[in-house]
């Protein structure tokens, strides 16, 4: 009788990853500046702005929106075809999963319970009187804080690096999945799928298909 195989750690990015959006773009249509946001989180994406400065316009143009906000933002939020039964498989197999997200934990942290995920990292929002100030509370979970994110996980779990795995689409998940043992990319940027491992797109599950997952 063949040995149960030791489990992989898999992590995964939250906007454009797990769910079919950006957070920042949903928080941003209820401020009336989403045209403005979107522009710019396409040009970060694309590795043609530093992330770090790209979140904090981003965030600045969100100031005034009450908390009251997430709660319909996480109503909104659409998940990735598959991503239900990749996790399904993934627990079955006894595989731990975290999510490390440029996005904000105000979302991720219900988004990441619904789902059954209890490993997340993500920004905070700066809140004064039940409104957001338009800046970031804390560090800045940039593309160096992901990549360690992934290897604190790891740690955490037991799980070498030669075990992990990493999923992202854009400029800010490369550190991350150059960390990970494979990294793959989905529905990714041109820069993202020229450094990735593999590249899946349409369905989340469809990694499930690739050599570590076999």
């Amino acid at each position: 009788m063949s040995q149960p195989r030791p489990p992989r750690l898999v992590v995964m990015d939250v906007d454009s990853t797990l769910i079919t959006q950006e957070v920042v773009e949903l928080l941003a249509a209820h401020a009336g500046s989403q045209d403005e946001v979107r522009e710019i989180t396409e040009r970060a994406m694309r590795g043609e702005l530093d992330f770090t400065e790209s979140l904090r316009a981003r965030v600045a143009t969100l100031a005034g929106l009450p908390v009251s906000v997430f709660a319909e933002v996480l109503d909104e939020v659409v998940v990735t075809p598959g991503a239900v039964e990749l996790l399904a498989e993934l627990d079955r197999r006894g595989w731990p999963v975290g999510l490390v997200s440029g996005g904000f934990v105000e979302v991720v942290a219900p988004l990441a319970e619904r789902l059954g995920i209890t490993r997340f990292h993500a920004n905070a929002l700066e809140v004064e009187h039940g409104a957001l100030t338009g800046r970031v509370a804390g560090e800045v979970v940039d593309r160096a804080v992901k990549a360690r994110t992934l290897r604190e996980y790891a740690a955490a779990a037991g799980i070498p690096l030669d075990r992990t795995i990493a999923i992202g689409d854009g400029a800010n998940d490369l550190d991350m999945l150059a960390a990970a043992a494979f990294g793959i990319a989905f529905n990714a940027k041109p820069v993202v799928c020229e450094q990735a491992d593999a590249v899946v797109r349409d369905r989340l599950d469809a990694v499930l298909d690739l050599p570590p997952f076999r």
